[in-house]
């Protein structure tokens, strides 16, 4: 690797670390025999799989020149620092080469946005169509779609890319046309749309001619800025929740604001990103995508922001204790996976375990569950209904109490992960 290309790799990776919605895994875009890489269940960097493997991605800009001045952006194109641009050739030869050693899996592409967004997008297509066509490469690829770009470019992107996302940033569009006033929502909504209609058809043809072309079959994503603006948990949830239902999205992810432009004074004057409320808004989309939560369960008008002394499944069974205590014996799978303590795997187990026994408390730990949360909000064979009458404000802070430890570690996001972040470059010969 000569020293030019070295240069632009230190500056474009450091500059694609605020960007967190890169995550996947579902693609089966399998090795046909004569080329090399396999996109078949492929990870992104530093994720695990669902069989317990962590896979790397190389993560990079193609350029953090932009022509937009968005006021929470490291990019901006009024700050002064250093710049650098990839050619799609270059991209090529440094994911097949780090691909050859071993260092990555896959590719996650995106891009400041250089002329216009046609431009940005053309160029970002053509290395996804150059790695497939060229050097016959199935690993997996993640496409940033840039907004505004033409809708014929954003179907041939879904062609080459096992995953497309649309960054809509800011979570409501008066906040975003106030902080980036460039930027709009009918043009981050539209090619939403087209990606989740064309996903629709391409599944629709696969199933018909096995042999037809899959388009983005690991599905699209997004990402949120939490905490630049003021909207509230509440609105941010709803609004994951619709994309969920209307786009079909796979994921949403959430980034805490990091104070990147402290100068700017339409920014909140804080120190450090807000990542315990990052961290209770990922355990609010889980509970949406994997325990039956609806997000208007999750907050309610008179209480629009999680609490960020619990997490989100505690704090909905301390505010409908009239629910509550569940009897393990004979309660439906859904009101146990609301019980705290209990996940979705060891709710499975006991609706299997019960058919053949009624379940006590050593049972229930065999089977996974957390005791010294859920003991509170259930009842079995032995354990009975004595906490039932405790108050929710003496219940939480005995909860606290139990599960504070000094050996706890601080909570990981991804914004941490980044936190004090210095790019290590492998060496190509």
């Amino acid at each position: 690797m000569n020293e030019k290309i070295q240069k632009k790799l230190a500056i474009l990776s450091d500059a694609a670390k605020y960007d967190v919605s890169c995550a996947s895994s579902g693609s089966t875009r399998k090795n046909t025999g004569n080329g090399i890489g396999n996109g078949v269940y492929a990870g992104i960097c530093h994720s695990f799989t669902d069989d317990g493997r962590c896979i790397s991605l190389f993560k990079i800009l193609m350029t953090n020149h932009c022509i937009y001045d968005c006021a929470y952006c490291i990019n901006r194109r009024t700050n002064d620092r250093p710049r650098a641009t990839f050619t799609p050739q270059e991209i090529v030869d440094l994911t097949i080469g780090f691909y050859r050693r071993n260092y990555i899996e896959g590719l996650f592409l995106s891009s400041g946005v250089i002329k216009n967004p046609d431009f940005t997008m053309e160029r970002m297509v053509s290395t996804a169509k150059k790695l497939r066509t060229e050097e016959n490469y199935n690993g997996y690829i993640h496409l940033k779609a840039i907004p505004g770009a033409s809708s014929e470019l954003i179907q041939e992107a879904g062609i080459w890319a096992d995953r497309l996302s649309v960054n809509m940033e800011i979570p409501t569009e008066p906040n975003l046309k106030k902080l980036a006033p460039e930027k709009n929502y009918p043009d981050i909504i539209s090619p939403m749309t087209q990606i989740r209609n064309s996903i629709l058809i391409s599944k629709e043809e696969h199933r018909k001619y096995r042999s037809a072309k899959q388009f983005a079959p690991a599905g699209q994503s997004t990402q949120l800025i939490v905490g630049a603006t003021p909207e509230t948990d509440r609105e941010i949830i709803l609004l994951s929740s619709g994309l969920y239902k209307n786009q079909n999205l796979k994921r949403v992810y959430f980034s805490g604001y990091l104070p990147v432009n402290d100068y700017d004074k339409r920014l909140p004057a804080i120190s450090r990103p807000p990542l315990v409320r990052e961290n209770r808004l990922y355990q609010s989309d889980w509970l949406m995508r994997f325990y039956h939560f609806k997000a208007e369960e999750i907050l309610s008008d008179d209480q629009p922001f999680l609490d960020l002394d619990v997490d989100p499944k505690l704090g909905y069974a301390l505010r409908n204790m009239h629910l509550f205590p569940v009897d393990i014996n004979k309660a439906d799978y859904e009101m146990i996976l609301r019980v705290p303590g209990i996940g979705v795997l060891s709710a499975q187990k006991i609706i299997m375990a019960r058919r053949h026994r009624r379940l006590t408390t050593l049972n229930l730990k065999e089977l996974g569950v957390v005791l010294k949360r859920a003991k509170y909000f259930i009842t079995c064979n032995e354990l009975p209904a004595k906490f039932s009458d405790w108050d929710p404000v003496r219940l939480k802070r005995q909860l606290v109490i139990d599960t504070h430890s000094k050996y706890k570690k601080s909570l990981d996001t991804q914004l941490k992960l980044f936190a004090d972040f210095k790019p290590v470059l492998p060496t190509l010969h």
